[in-house]
């Protein structure tokens, strides 16, 4: 959920929150309809390009790939009826259900599957989430233009057995397969819209407990209405979820006090508000926002800059102050509570020695600013923070600034953006320093510590370090089958990214909702597609 997500997109990205409201009238014969709001407009729903977490969320509803993640990430049934792996954990082979269908009447098969996969690691595609398939036979050659891509390690053997080979043990794989980059795609639908593939919900088929509807590309609301052609749709029990962009969370929490919303993601001054209200219900995400920094730009490369910047900024004070909503510290980035070491359960955060630069020092902050200046030759500086336009991103921007323009002789514009904007000016590396935020596609460190890599597309800053870069190839080749030794690998990787400032990490998110009692069967993960609405209802 990069920028996903995470936008977390990306991000890049605010985080998207989603407010669930009740169906209105009580009578039986009322739809059963759930609405939510967001605080981000949809961007594409087109598997291979999206990075936010907004729309992965959309598609895990609309679209399913081999399994389905349930409560706690739990692996569960999807296509796939059933598998099976070879004693080296390196050939999985899938049974796939013989009555999945698209939307438009299609049969799901094994090569829907193939062309996705195919479709997502073509250097053409151009696709963020390409990295997520190394490990799989030949995905990297591809990515770098050095294989073929029908050379890619999946194969359907007929139309309902699919069997993919890997380079190595990929721990994590079974929860992959159930993130929406790994699901199929109708080739016949892709081919026929070309360009505008997923611009809009007339111009995409769907394979899961729902369809999009009434999304033009730009429009501010949207709904995913019951398929019909789902193969489990007898569990299905809403008949549509109704989506609403909704940017001022004062708007949200009128509209529940109105009680025309069902579940209101609350700001941290209303949060506080409402004291131990019985309905205020506080979710943790795997997620960390930070700043990226275009490293092109000279006074970016100084450490001591990036380090002075780190240091000034008051992380316990912003995340309970500023941010509110359930927001951490954490001087890690790798989000606290997603992963543990296989040695003695510890949390991987608790592995990580945090450098000095991830603490509060002012003092020691103007120093080394003052130092990187004149390493540089300058004065002073000025650079303009990129953040998205939501509300409580405009109010950390403002912090943001506050705080760093504390540092002898710089300088902070701000410039705020719609979610969509923002998205494609942090691919282009069309910024001088950006918040961004990753959201983890599956619970394991490697999620957020695979895009600092120098050839990573999600890497925005172009942070490049060789010993870096080794640590991660370690984990996910030579190490993959070691547990421990992959563990030791990443703890490593993230004290290099940390010590050298690759990024400044500033909190992991959190959600404060005020939720009615009415709402049942939502299923929220901290990590990959959060939402799942298969099984919701309202009561």
């Amino acid at each position: 959920m990069h920028l996903s997500r995470r936008f977390t997109v990306l991000a890049g990205v605010a985080s998207i929150s989603l407010i669930l409201v009740g169906c209105g009238q009580k009578s039986s014969q009322q739809k059963k309809t759930i609405t939510t709001s967001t605080d981000t407009e949809l961007t594409t729903v087109d598997p291979s390009k999206t990075t936010a977490v907004g729309t992965f969320n959309v598609l895990n509803n609309v679209d399913e790939g081999l399994f389905r993640l349930g409560k706690d990430s739990k692996v569960e049934p999807g296509i796939a009826t059933s598998s099976q792996v070879s004693k080296d954990g390196k050939t999985y082979t899938f049974n796939l259900r013989k009555n999945a269908k698209w939307s438009n009447g299609d049969p799901v098969t094994a090569q829907d599957f193939v062309y996705s996969w195919r479709r997502t690691l073509n250097p053409k595609t151009a696709s963020q989430y390409g990295y997520l398939f190394s490990g799989i036979k030949n995905a990297d050659k591809i990515q770098n233009k050095k294989a073929a891509v029908s050379s890619l390690g999946i194969k359907a053997d007929g139309k309902y057995k699919l069997t993919v080979t890997l380079e190595q043990r990929i721990p994590y794989f079974k929860l992959l397969m159930g993130f929406p980059v790994f699901f199929p795609q109708d080739s016949k639908t892709v081919k026929k819209y070309g360009s505008d593939y997923g611009t809009s919900s007339k111009t995409q088929v769907y394979n899961g407990p729902f369809v999009l509807k009434k999304w033009t590309g730009t429009n501010l609301t949207w709904t995913l209405a019951k398929n019909s052609s789902y193969w489990d749709k007898k569990n299905v029990k809403l008949d549509d979820i109704k989506f609403q962009v909704v940017k001022d969370p004062a708007t949200g929490l009128n509209l529940y006090n109105q009680k025309k919303l069902d579940m209101a993601q609350l700001s941290a001054t209303q949060a506080k508000q409402m004291g131990k209200k019985k309905d205020l219900v506080s979710r943790r995400q795997s997620s960390n926002y930070y700043i990226a920094f275009n490293l092109k730009n000279k006074a970016f490369q100084n450490l001591k800059i990036r380090q002075a910047m780190s240091m000034i900024i008051n992380r316990k004070m912003m995340a309970s102050k500023v941010v509110g909503g359930g927001a951490i510290d954490n001087d890690s980035f790798v989000s606290k509570g997603l992963a543990v070491s296989p040695k003695d359960g510890t949390d991987f955060t608790k592995d990580v020695t945090a450098p000095a630069s991830m603490s509060y020092n002012p003092t020691k902050a103007k120093q080394l600013f003052r130092q990187g200046l004149q390493e540089i030759g300058r004065s002073s500086l000025h650079f303009t923070l990129l953040n998205s336009d939501t509300y409580d991103q405009k109010q950390l921007s403002e912090y943001l600034q506050s705080a760093l323009q504390k540092l002898p002789g710089l300088t902070v514009s701000l410039n705020n953006i719609p979610g969509r904007v923002i998205l494609s000016r942090q691919a282009d590396h069309q910024f001088q320093a950006t918040v961004a935020n990753w959201f983890a596609d599956f619970s394991d460190p490697i999620t957020f510590l695979n895009i600092l890599t120098s050839t990573n597309p999600s890497n925005i800053s172009r942070w490049k370090n060789a010993t870096y870069d080794k640590l991660i190839k370690a984990s996910n080749d030579d190490d993959g089958s070691n547990a421990d030794a992959r563990w030791d690998d990443m703890v490593k990787a993230q004290n290099v990214a940390l010590n050298n400032q690759a990024i400044i990490p500033l909190y992991q998110s959190g959600e404060q909702w005020l939720i009615s009692s009415k709402v049942k069967g939502v299923v929220y993960n901290t990590a990959g597609a959060n939402y799942n609405f298969k099984n919701a209802y309202v009561k």
